[in-house]
């Protein structure tokens, strides 16, 4: 016993060091997801699983929360751009609703992904900062249509993934919290149709 935990531990120190020394070459959804899929415990023996000394984790219901924060992330991101460099006044306002509504799902998220042990990007992921950089590239009306638009694509992609976890998850309370949210997300959907519609973007 004294073995496997003397060799868990020298396997926990090597994996933080590698995370470390890692950094550069990933990115944070990256080390969110090795730290989590490190600590998914789900095909372990019972013994194994109290030898780790940790919280249990899935690693498809880390890969929803980790998915769900990065997109959560960049959906504030984003709105905080709406409200500064919009120059329609309904983009202007449905930035702001992004940041209102997704920092309230985010910080509850967080609060779920601490109880069940798992580790949320501290950042959003390379992916989503170029996607973000190139929008910040724009301005005046081209700026309101790509933003408008990638919305439309965002939150379609965002229902996909909520109905699915809803439908499929394997753990209650990021099945409700994902219930919980979808109608936020459909609120979100219709919005920005509209706005798409009637500018013509």
């Amino acid at each position: 016993m004294k073995k496997i935990k003397n060799l868990l531990l020298v396997a926990t120190v090597c994996f933080a060091a590698a995370c470390n020394s890692g950094s550069s070459d990933k990115d944070s959804v990256e080390m969110a997801d090795s730290t989590n899929s490190a600590r998914d415990t789900t095909g372990m023996t019972s013994e194994a699983k109290i030898d780790t000394m940790q919280a249990p984790v899935n690693e498809d219901v880390a890969e929803f929360a980790v998915k769900a924060a990065n997109g959560g992330m960049a959906e504030v991101a984003l709105g905080k751009m709406a409200e500064e460099k919009a120059t329609n006044k309904q983009v202007k306002d449905f930035g702001s609703m992004m940041v209102k509504d997704h920092t309230k799902a985010n910080e509850e998220l967080m609060a779920l992904a601490a109880e069940k042990n798992i580790t949320l990007p501290a950042v959003v992921g390379d992916d989503m900062q170029k996607s973000i950089d190139d929008l910040g590239k724009k301005s005046g009306g081209d700026f309101d249509k790509a933003y408008i638009n990638m919305m439309v694509s965002d939150h379609k992609d965002d229902i996909d993934e909520f109905e699915s976890e809803v439908k499929n998850g394997k753990d209650s309370a990021f099945k409700k919290f994902a219930a919980k949210t979808l109608p936020t997300l459909y609120k979100h959907l219709g919005s920005v149709k509209t706005i798409q519609k009637s500018n013509h973007y």
